[in-house]
């Protein structure tokens, strides 16, 4: 789910979701600090157009990965609807107001070099009312942002052959993201919500079962629990790395309840129109 910034909490769905439906998601819940090991995955800003403000603002906040210098891997639905998009790189944003946080370099003195604009893109094909079909977006930065390594794209249905009979179901994954780190309640003060990147270990539970649309081949189940963590509010667009890889395997695209317990969905980028998609910007 991505984030609001008018809240501590990830909003639902456009359509009103529920939270017995998937929520489009978001952060690393009970995960470990990324402690500098994924520099190139940032936490993102969109500026929407706010009708009761009549003006373009800091509307939601998600996660993504650098897979070039200038590209930057996301959901869709943290790409839809975005007037403009800001990213920050840096692993610790808690202190907002040292790095600009959420309106970017514009509030800090000119060549801060803290955040990095750029212009959001969404799959083609994508719905608002069923995100989780095509549920894959990019940034475009308008400059380049240079690291060591960059994030990489899987092979054509990389997901079909650890799925199929005899494939490696108990392979490993790594989320990676920015939000909360515990949601709960509002009445009991015990979420989390410190903008650190996070890192957790999940593994497949099964495909295409949230929506009942099984082999439809665009999404897959994680664990989500106390022992390895999972995904949670914050996360929205963040890479799922099959584990000690630079490989994303998904993006981080829902969660079904609201406290990010028991699973976190990843939206499938091994597909071939998402690949075409995304590559069509690295051309």
């Amino acid at each position: 789910m991505r984030t609001t910034l008018k809240a501590a909490l990830s909003v639902l769905a456009a359509a009103g979701l529920t939270a017995t439906i998937a929520l489009p998601a978001a952060a690393i819940k009970n995960g470990e600090p990324d402690n500098g090991e994924h520099p190139y995955v940032g936490l993102m800003i969109a500026d929407a157009y706010i009708p009761e403000e009549d003006a373009v603002l800091p509307a939601w906040r998600c996660s993504g990965t650098l897979i070039s210098p200038t590209v930057y891997l996301t959901a869709g639905h943290c790409t839809y609807g975005a007037e403009a998009v800001t990213i920050w790189f840096q692993g610790d944003l808690t202190d907002a107001a040292a790095y600009g946080y959420p309106y970017g370099d514009e509030v800090l003195p000119a060549g801060s070099d803290f955040s990095v604009d750029g212009t959001a893109y969404t799959h083609p094909d994508y719905v608002e009312s069923a995100f989780y079909l095509y549920d894959v977006g990019v940034v475009v930065l308008d400059e380049p942002v240079y690291v060591s390594e960059y994030g990489t794209l899987p092979y054509q249905g990389y997901f079909d052959d650890l799925l199929a009979p005899g494939g490696k179901k108990n392979t490993t994954f790594t989320p990676v993201g920015y939000g909360l780190q515990r949601s709960l309640p509002d009445q009991t003060g015990l979420t989390e919500a410190a903008r650190v990147r996070m890192t957790a270990e999940v593994k497949i539970i099964n495909a295409d079962s949230a929506f009942g649309e099984k082999k439809a081949g665009n999404s897959v189940l994680f664990t989500n629990n106390a022992s390895t963590g999972g995904t949670c509010s914050g996360d929205s667009g963040g890479p799922i790395f099959v584990t000690g890889t630079t490989t994303i395997a998904a993006v981080t695209s829902y969660g079904l309840n609201t406290t990010c317990s028991g699973t976190g969905g990843g939206y499938r980028i091994d597909q071939p129109d998402d690949l075409a998609f995304i590559e069509s910007f690295l051309d």
